[in-house]
């Protein structure tokens, strides 16, 4: 078999399980939604445009994941849900759920990660101006 339809096959099929993890999250509050339509649109970009495209036309969707390419960044209110939701769903599965120390301090330490990722997006503008983090005053 070609090595080139193996890569578009295997970044399909990892595109697809993206698009049902951001699927489930629309409907589970604490599971992340855009952060797996991006990761599907990355994969698709290496194997289907077609399939990136439909991801890139989603109607809610789609308008995140093209700012988030264009590096515009994320609106304040969507990290601090983010934030929110990620110390909220780490705090209780590491405290009421996860019997060994090891199991919650890594739970405890993927959720800082995860923290640290979202905070460091740029944090877009509501009036469509620069992301607050490009936006470098000229010294000429």
């Amino acid at each position: 078999m070609d090595r080139g339809l193996v890569s578009r096959v295997v970044y399909a099929s990892i595109g697809m399980v993206f698009v049902a993890v951001g699927l489930i999250g629309i409907a589970v509050p604490i599971l992340p939604t855009t952060g797996p339509f991006i990761l599907a649109a990355w994969c698709f970009s290496r194997s289907s445009t077609r399939m990136e495209q439909w991801v890139l036309g989603l109607p809610k969707v789609g308008p995140l994941v093209r700012d988030y390419r264009a590096g515009l960044g994320m609106p304040m209110r969507a990290k601090v849900i983010a934030i929110s939701s990620i110390i909220v769903a780490c705090s209780l599965s590491a405290a009421l759920t996860l019997d060994s120390w090891w199991l919650r301090a890594t739970v405890a330490g993927l959720g800082v990660i995860g923290c640290v990722v979202v905070w460091r997006v740029p944090t877009a503008e509501p009036d469509g101006a620069e992301p607050v983090s490009v936006m470098v005053e000229r010294q000429d």
